[in-house]
């Protein structure tokens, strides 16, 4: 079945951007990651032990919203992001959800081309079991009110990616 959404990492600018001072108007650290495994949104991969990474606050409803040319309104939120301490080369992953970024709980938050919330869903899925994510991003894409999809962490509430219509 063909995927009518894709999956999108931050864009290399923002990521500059972001890594210079975050959306919170900070400088932040980067550090050795001494266990690896957090999820980095510039690549769409967990980390490895060692790996320079920096933990930044981002906006992403804002980002969106700008590009667009509309106001994200009450729901802009700032939160936090893993990202590599440097460039790196992006993501390698294909179409449909990064399984590298999967955990068991994840929040889906649906929002329509005028930036409002249309809805959320919680879904229980464990990692050996992550393509079943794609069946709940195609029940969500169904609506064709929905232009995008932040996926966030049920746990830290980091946003985990933006999944966007084709």
């Amino acid at each position: 079945m063909t995927l009518n959404y894709e999956a999108r990492a931050i864009d290399s600018a923002v990521l500059e951007q972001l890594r210079e001072r975050d959306d919170a108007g900070l400088v932040r650290q980067p550090v050795a990651d001494p266990e690896g495994g957090a999820p980095l949104r510039c690549c769409l991969r967990r980390s490895t032990a060692g790996e320079r990474i920096i933990l930044v606050s981002y906006a992403p409803l804002r980002r969106w919203a700008a590009e667009t040319g509309v106001e994200p309104g009450p729901y802009d939120e700032c939160g936090p992001v893993f990202l590599h301490a440097e460039a790196c080369s992006g993501p390698t992953s294909g179409p449909g959800y990064p399984a590298g970024l999967h955990g068991a709980r994840r929040v889906l938050r649906a929002y329509s081309t005028q930036g409002s919330i249309l809805g959320g869903s919680l879904i229980e899925i464990p990692r050996e079991q992550v393509t079943d994510v794609d069946d709940a991003l195609r029940d969500i894409f169904a609506d064709p009110a929905v232009a995008l999809v932040h996926v966030r962490a049920v746990e830290f509430g980091c946003f985990m990616v933006e999944i966007r219509r084709r």
